[in-house]
This record gives C-alpha cells, sequence and structure tokens, in this order.
C-alpha cells in the first residue's frame, strides 16, 4: 500500500506561524496545542497525497540536545518521531545546528528504501534542495507546504518551490486551528484583589527627614557610616516607583503584635530559609503533594504532564493547584490556605516551583531568570484556589 510521510521543520512552521500572528517570528509569542496540531498534519497530509500516512517527523533544536516539554509530548504521540538538533546562541539570538542536516539524512533515506510513494516537507530552507531532488530521483512524489508570510511574500526558498512536485499553502484559518497568541484572553491575569489593588494605587509615602538629608534641627543629616550606601539608593527607587514589595504584600493582615522585623521569604526554591515568625504552625502544616500522592497517582500524573499540559504557567500552576486540592479530600486546608494570599506557604511554593522546573520554566530566558513565568505560576495556583473555596462557599 502506498504510504507518505511528513517531514517538519519545527523551527520554520512555528516561527513563522508566529509571524502570521503576532508580527515577531519569536515562538514565545505563541501558543500551540500539539494534539491539534498533528492531527491536522495527519488529516491534510492523507487528504493531498490519497495515501495512509506512515509517520510524521518532527525536527527542532533544543539546548544541549535536552528534549523540551513540548518534545516529550510530542514524541509519545502516535506516529510522532522527534528528531532533535542543536539550540546554541551567537550574537545575542539562537540559531538552530544540525536540523537542516538531519531533515536531508532522513528524506534521502526514505527515499532511497522506497519507504513512501510521497513526502510531504513543511520547510523553508534551501538547504534541502539537493535532498529534495534526490527523493524525485529515486521515484517519490515531494510536497512542499509553506506557511502563509505575514507580508503576503514567500518565505521559502525559490529555489525549493520550483523543484517541489506539488505546493500547497498553510493559511491563518488552517493555523489558528492549532495555534493562538499567547496573550489571548484565556490568558489574560485576573484582576488582584482589593488589598493589592489598595497598595498599587496608594499615595507615595512622604521622604523622612533623614531621607531628604535634613535632620530635625534643619542641618544636614550625618550619614551613618554603618549603612551601605546601596542599599540607601534601593530604598529611594522603590519609594519613587511605589511598586510593593513581597514584605509590603506579606504584611496584609498582620497583627499589629508581630515585630516589623520578622523575616519573611517567597517561596523555599533555595532550599531552607530563615523565616521568622511569617507563618502560623497551622499554615506550615498544611501538608505537600508529594505527601498527598500514592506511587500509582505519581505515575498518572507523569503522563499527564507529558500528554495533556501545554506547559504554559498559568495553567501549570492551576493543575498543581487541582492536584493538591482534590488529594487533601477536605475544604478546612483551602480555607486556610486561601486566608494568607498572596503568599503560598513555602514547603507548598517550593514544591510548586520544583513542578514548574519539569516543563522548562524558571530556567534562564535571554540570560536572565523570567520574573514574570514565577508570577503566573503563583497566579494559577492563585485561580484554582479560588474557584475552589468560591464555590465552596456558595454551596453554603
Amino acid at each position: 500500500m502506498d504510504r507518505c510521510v511528513v517531514l517538519v521543520d519545527a523551527g520554520y512552521l512555528l516561527g513563522a506561524a508566529a509571524s502570521l500572528l503576532a508580527g515577531d517570528p519569536a515562538r514565545a509569542r505563541i501558543a500551540v496545542d500539539h494534539n491539534a496540531l498533528i492531527s491536522a498534519l495527519r488529516e491534510r497530509a492523507r487528504d493531498e497525497t490519497g495515501c495512509e500516512l506512515l509517520r510524521i517527523y518532527w525536527f527542532d533544536g533544543a539546548p544541549d540536545r535536552v528534549p523540551q516539554p513540548e518534545h516529550r509530548r510530542l514524541r509519545v504521540m502516535p506516529r510522532v518521531t522527534v528528531r532533535l538538533g542543536a539550540l546554541t546562541r551567537s550574537d545575542g539570538r539562537w540559531a538552530q545546528k544540525g536540523v537542516d542536516a538531519a531533515m536531508h539524512a532522513e528524506l534521502t533515506e526514505l527515499a532511497r528504501n522506497r519507504a513512501c510513494a510521497d513526502i510531504v516537507l513543511v520547510t523553508g530552507d534551501g538547504d534541502l534542495l539537493p535532498g529534495l531532488v534526490s527523493a524525485k530521483e529515486h521515484g517519490v512524489a515531494v510536497h512542499l507546504w509553506a506557511v502563509q508570510a505575514a507580508d503576503g511574500d514567500y518565505n521559502q526558498s525559490e529555489d525549493l518551490v520550483a523543484e517541489a512536485d506539488e505546493r500547497r499553502v498553510l493559511d491563518r484559518a488552517w493555523i489558528t486551528r492549532a495555534v493562538r497568541l499567547r496573550d489571548a484572553p484565556g490568558l489574560t491575569p485576573t484582576t488582584p484583589r482589593p488589598e493589592i489593588a489598595a497598595i498599587l494605587s496608594a499615595p507615595l509615602p512622604e521622604p523622612a527627614a533623614e531621607q531628604t538629608g535634613e535632620a530635625d534641627g534643619g542641618g544636614p543629616a550625618t550619614p551613618d557610616p554603618e549603612e551601605p550606601e546601596k542599599e540607601a539608593v534601593c530604598d529611594e527607587d522603590h519609594q519613587r516607583s511605589g511598586v510593593p514589595t513581597p514584605k509590603d504584600l506579606a504584611s496584609l493582615g498582620r497583627p499589629p503584635a508581630q515585630p516589623a522585623s520578622a523575616v519573611v521569604r517567597w517561596s523555599s526554591d533555595r532550599g531552607l530559609v530563615e523565616r521568622g515568625s511569617g507563618e502560623t504552625p497551622e499554615v506550615s502544616g498544611l501538608p505537600m503533594l508529594s505527601q498527598l500522592t500514592s506511587a500509582e497517582q505519581r505515575w498518572a500524573d507523569r503522563e499527564e504532564d507529558i500528554t495533556a499540559v501545554s506547559g504554559d504557567p498559568t495553567e501549570v500552576g492551576q493543575v498543581f493547584a487541582r492536584r493538591w486540592a482534590d488529594r487533601l479530600g477536605a475544604t478546612g486546608p483551602l480555607r486556610t490556605i486561601a486566608a494568607v494570599y498572596p503568599r503560598i506557604p513555602h514547603r507548598i511554593d517550593g514544591e510548586l516551583l520544583r513542578y514548574a522546573a519539569r516543563f522548562g520554566l524558571l530556567t534562564h530566558k535571554d540570560d536572565q531568570i523570567d520574573e514574570k513565568d514565577r508570577y503566573d505560576i503563583r497566579g494559577g495556583f492563585w485561580r484554582e484556589i479560588d474557584s475552589r473555596t468560591k464555590a465552596g462557599s456558595d454551596s453554603h
């Protein structure tokens, strides 16, 4: 029986899709439903070639060729094979290495062994021209698919276009079946709670006499030799910006008797930290997800992570909170944790961030740790807790 094979250059497909939808080739600008994308590729390949699909080869780059979350999800899908090249950084830009060579080798090998009658290429790189010519010489029909260009022009090598047997364009309507902008409504952060909004909208504090450089007597204040100059500058910048620090947020609802010098930490992702009296025994004693999870559930969780969780930071936080809340089996702990919003108890927060790290979040992006991901992960956690505590209160 005649069969067809699809070779996908993921860098081209997703980069061109990002350019079409966002005007920017950065793949971080789009969210991809890989299940829907693979299904659409499979369906279209069968319709265009009239052959049954043998396999989809997904070629992509990854740092040190280590599979990323999307690659782990793809490679467990039926009839999908992932081939990884290296992803390297040069002159401030990321570049794939070895992907074209791998596609060329697979293309020529499939044709030489007569493994299929038709090959679909989703790429724009002219380096594949020799492989395309070789495949044709072995009697294989080559179909070249392009992503609709944002400027209406070609985004493929003209030589590649001229040599292909058939050419089709994946237009915007087809692309949006599986790809959307990351700033779509589904990913918009929730409105801050009233107490957070109050801090953000509060007027800036008047600078104290010591901070303005004048003592009570009107003369210049004597600088403290023990006070680091850098810290004073940071405090001044904070006062000017009016942006609340984690300590400001943690102090919300704190009893007046609690000493203002209590040490508070946002998270415990760096290991054991000194916390002072920041948590009550009731809060610090809340069980972690790992303590509530059996070996069978751990296996099922891992399977869900690979096949169903997209890796979007907000979704990751929601999935973690859903599992934790489901396995608690009681609403009391949910009310306890809701009472300390916006701080997540440090043991649970550390576990949440370690879970997020499985999806490649919290890693260095453009040489900086992405703090936005951390906020989105925690925002997803609170979104799930909010929905459950509100549902519980409505039922009463």
